[in-house]
C-alpha cells in the first residue's frame, strides 16, 4: 500500500491488513501514526474527502505538547497558525475572576494552543507519509462490521467505487461520539447527561481587538470566547433542548444578547447572517461500559463522549491512542491481541476518563445550570469559583487537572528504524 495515499478508486474487493482504524479524528490520526511508526501493517477509514469540519475541538493542551514533542514533531508542528493562552479568565456578572494560570505548571510547554483541528489532522497525515505501513483511505465510511463466530475480523465500508471489505486482525473505533463501529458491535453506553447543548459560531476580528477573557457568564446566559487570529470562535450556552426556542426569538434577538455579553464583539458579529451561520452542538456525557470485544476496540469519543467544558476531548482522545499504541503496538506485530490485552486499555484509561467526567459534572451542576437557569437576581459567582480565585496555587491546581490531566500518557511504543 502506498502511505498516506487515498486509493479506494483502485482498491480490490477485499483488503488484508494487520489493524484497521475506523475514524480520521484525533485518536484515529494518532494512532495511525504511532503504529505506522512501530512498522505496523495499518488502514485508516475516513468517511469524508477531507478534515475541514468547522466547530470540532481545536484546543491542543500541554499534554498533547508533550505527545508532539517525544515525537519529533514538536517544532514543525508549533510552525502551523495558532494562538496561545495561558490565564484562563471569566467575568460572573460584573465580578472578574481567574480559574486557571497554565503559567505555573512545570511543564515543558505552559501553554494551551488553539489550533484548527483539520490542520492538526492535515499535519500528522503528512508527517505519517514516511512510513511505508500506514495508510490513510479518505471517502471511505465504515457500514458494518464482519464477523467470525464471536470475534471481529474486520469492517465493511462503502466507498466512491462501491463495497469494500477490509479484513483485519485488529478494528479499532475511532469514529466519535455516534461511533458507527460500537453500535455495530453492540456496546452498551451510559449515560451520565449534560443540562447544556452550544450553539457554536465565528464572529470577525479587527487587529486592534484584544481581550483574555474566555467566559461571561450573566443571569440565564453564558458566552465563551477564543481569540482566533482573525476571527472570535464563539459558543453561546442554552438549556438542552432550547435551540428553537432561541431561533424563534429572531437573529437579531440573539446577536443583540451576543453584543450585550461581549460588546468586544459588536463589529463582528454582522458575520452571523442567518442561522446557517450558526452551528447546533448537542452535547452529551458518555462512556462505554466496555470498550471491546473479541478482535474489536473503541477509544477516543467512540468510547466516551466529553463535554465542552475544559476543551478535554481531543486531549483525552490523543491520550487514549498513545495508550492503546504503548499497550498493543508490540502484539500486533505478532497478530491479533487477547481480548485482555484489549481490556488492558480501558484499564489503563477508564479511570481518567471517569474522573474528568465528573468534574465536568460538577461543573456543569455548580456553575453552568446556574448560569443558564434565568431568574431576576443578579448572578454571583460561587464559593468554589472564589475560592480559586483568590488563591493562585488552586489557579495552578486546576490547570494541571485541564491541561496536563490525570495519569498523563507519554509515548513507550515502538519506533522502526
Amino acid at each position: 500500500m502506498d502511505a498516506m495515499s487515498s486509493t479506494e478508486q483502485s482498491a480490490p474487493r477485499v483488503i488484508h491488513t494487520r489493524c484497521c482504524i475506523v475514524g480520521g479524528g484525533p485518536a484515529g490520526m494518532m494512532l495511525g501514526y504511532l503504529l505506522g511508526r512501530a512498522g505496523i501493517e495499518t488502514l485508516v477509514l475516513e468517511k469524508h474527502a477531507d478534515f475541514f469540519r468547522d466547530f470540532r475541538g481545536d484546543t491542543v493542551h500541554p499534554s498533547t505538547l508533550q505527545v508532539m514533542d517525544e515525537l519529533g514533531l514538536i517544532d514543525d508542528f508549533l510552525k502551523l497558525p495558532h494562538q496561545e493562552l495561558q490565564k484562563m479568565e471569566g467575568k460572573f456578572g460584573e465580578t472578574m475572576i481567574r480559574l486557571a494560570d497554565l503559567s505555573r505548571l512545570n511543564v515543558k510547554y505552559p501553554f494551551v494552543a488553539f489550533m484548527p483541528q483539520w490542520d492538526f489532522l492535515n499535519f500528522l497525515r503528512e508527517k505519517g507519509q514516511r512510513f511505508p505501513s500506514l495508510n490513510v483511505m479518505m471517502n471511505t465510511e465504515a457500514a458494518d462490521l464482519i464477523r467470525s463466530g464471536d470475534s471481529v475480523v474486520g469492517v465493511v465500508a462503502a466507498t466512491s467505487a462501491g463495497r469494500l471489505e477490509i479484513r483485519s486482525d485488529l478494528t479499532i473505533g475511532c469514529d466519535g461520539r455516534h461511533s458507527t463501529v460500537r453500535q455495530c458491535a453492540g456496546l452498551e453506553v451510559e449515560e451520565v447527561g449534560a443540562p447544556m447543548d452550544v450553539l457554536w459560531f465565528r464572529a470577525g476580528r479587527q487587529a486592534n481587538e484584544n481581550e483574555s477573557l474566555f467566559a461571561r457568564i450573566q443571569t440565564g446566559k453564558m458566552l465563551v470566547t477564543f481569540d482566533r487570529g482573525d476571527y472570535w470562535q464563539c459558543a453561546y450556552v442554552i438549556p438542552k433542548g432550547q435551540c428553537d426556542a432561541v431561533k424563534a426569538r429572531g437573529l437579531d434577538a440573539f446577536r443583540d444578547d451576543v453584543i450585550g455579553m461581549a460588546p468586544i464583539l459588536a463589529s463582528g458579529i454582522s458575520d452571523v447572517r442567518s442561522w446557517d451561520d450558526v452551528k447546533l452542538l448537542t452535547v452529551a456525557i458518555n462512556r462505554l461500559k466496555r470498550w471491546t470485544r473479541p478482535g474489536l476496540i473503541c477509544i477516543g469519543d467512540a468510547a466516551h463522549a466529553m463535554s465542552p467544558v475544559g476543551g478535554v476531548g481531543v486531549n483525552l482522545a490523543i491520550q487514549d491512542a498513545v495508550a492503546t499504541a504503548n499497550l498493543l503496538a508490540a502484539k500486533l506485530a505478532h497478530g491479533s491481541p487477547s481480548e485482555a490485552e484489549l481490556d488492558a486499555v480501558q484499564r489503563r484509561r477508564e479511570f481518567p476518563v471517569r474522573l474528568v467526567q465528573a468534574m465536568q459534572v460538577v461543573v456543569q451542576k455548580n456553575i453552568i445550570s446556574l448560569a443558564i437557569k434565568g431568574g431576576d437576581r443578579p448572578i454571583r459567582p460561587p464559593m468554589i469559583v472564589r475560592l480559586v480565585n483568590a488563591i493562585p496555587w488552586l489557579q495552578g491546581l486546576f490547570a494541571r487537572f485541564v491541561g496536563v490531566g490525570v495519569r498523563p500518557e507519554h509515548v513507550h511504543s515502538p519506533a522502526q528504524g
